[in-house]
């Protein structure tokens, strides 16, 4: 188990010894593996460009019950296209979402988010012109939204979409990724928890 002095519950790691918090509990940092990612492809294996992955490094634990917001700064050391930290939602191998800062093939910072229901959409939002960005998940109700922000202050909204009815078996965490790389440097800092429900989703709230 680890802790972060920000969450009110405990985290499991995918890889027991891959994740870091420093002495005071704040913050957070991983060295992605090599060829790892967390994707299914939507046109199957070797079908396309990316073949299914789910051995990226995951740090997740089981929220409150209620309504919450999970934000974060996330910093990635970008190498190769496709590097990325997120965070993540997670149900099961075949339902999960995650709100990532990767790197584009074209070598530009890009906020994208992928909600996988049995495959995965992947949708890029927009690029930043330095390697770090405030993320966000918000749950209200059954209702999942992604925000991400440039200050940690306004917050545009990504995605809105559901995994289900029923979220009582659902983690949410973090993630470290170089899906065709050799590995990158992730560091999530300034982690904030609120139990409460966020009021609107456009409002730059």
């Amino acid at each position: 188990m680890n802790q972060l002095s920000a969450l009110p519950f405990d985290l499991t790691a995918s890889r027991e010894g891959s994740w870091m918090i420093d002495p005071t509990g704040e913050t957070l940092s991983a060295r992605a593996l090599p060829k790892s990612d967390l994707y299914r492809n939507p046109a199957g294996d070797f079908l396309s460009d990316e073949k299914s992955s789910l051995n990226a490094l995951t740090l997740i634990g089981t929220p409150t019950s209620a309504d919450f917001q999970l934000s974060a700064k996330v910093t990635v050391d970008f190498d190769s296209d496709y590097d990325a930290g997120a965070l993540l939602v997670w149900s099961d191998p075949k339902l999960w979402a995650k709100l990532c800062f990767e790197y584009s093939p074209d070598k530009e910072f890009m906020v994208v988010s992928v909600v996988t229901q049995l495959a995965s959409d992947d949708v890029n939002s927009y690029f930043l012109p330095v390697n770090h960005v405030w993320l966000r998940i918000s749950r209200i109700g059954q209702l999942y939204a992604f925000h991400s922000s440039t200050d940690g202050t306004t917050w545009k909204l990504i995605r809105a979409f559901t995994l289900g009815v029923d979220t009582s078996n659902h983690k949410i965490g973090f993630v470290a990724q170089a899906p065709i790389g050799e590995g990158c440097d992730v560091q999530f800092s300034d982690i904030n928890y609120l139990p409460q429900t966020l009021m609107a989703l456009r409002d730059g709230s």
